[in-house]
């Protein structure tokens, strides 16, 4: 069994016309992992609903109590992808659940997201891999405290070693 962590973040973003502008709306989890043809063998529970860029540490203390009383050894956590470096650190010290943060760059109702890629990719990701905290973007997985987010990319990278 896998237990999904929903944040909010981009994944599950709505626009309103009315204000023009983007809000997190009710999570798009269930109708992403059907489209993905997961139908079972996870139970979803909502954390909250912000913006990462809104998150704070009470947030992630948050987060982390929740993944520490989870019954469940492996945890997907949808999360937006401006501060999901900052949670992965935070969970880092787990060591004995696999964790994998994942989100998306486009709303998952927009046509072109790559929301339901992402979920199924960390899906997949979560169940093989070792215990850890790890972030699973468009095709690729990543140690907590090795990545970054590459803003002029829009994409996630390994960080440099540094000397």
């Amino acid at each position: 069994m896998i237990e999904i962590l929903t944040t909010g973040g981009t994944i599950d973003k709505v626009y309103f016309d009315a204000n023009s502008q983007f809000e997190i709306g009710n999570s798009l989890v269930p109708e992403l992992l059907a489209e993905s043809n997961i139908r079972d063998g996870y139970e979803i529970r909502e954390l909250m609903r912000k913006d990462s860029l809104e998150l704070d540490d009470a947030d992630r203390q948050a987060i982390l109590a929740a993944v520490r009383a989870s019954k469940h050894g492996r945890i997907l956590i949808t999360h937006g992808t401006d501060t999901m470096t900052d949670t992965a650190e935070v969970l880092r010290g787990v060591t004995d659940h696999t964790i994998v943060l994942l989100g998306a760059m486009q709303p998952a109702r927009m046509r072109r997201s790559d929301a339901v890629f992402n979920i199924g990719y960390a899906w997949a990701a979560v169940q093989l891999l070792p215990p850890g905290v790890y972030i699973a973007m468009n095709g690729e997985v990543f140690k907590a405290g090795k990545v970054r987010k590459n803003l002029a990319a829009q994409r996630f990278e390994t960080m440099p070693e540094t000397d």
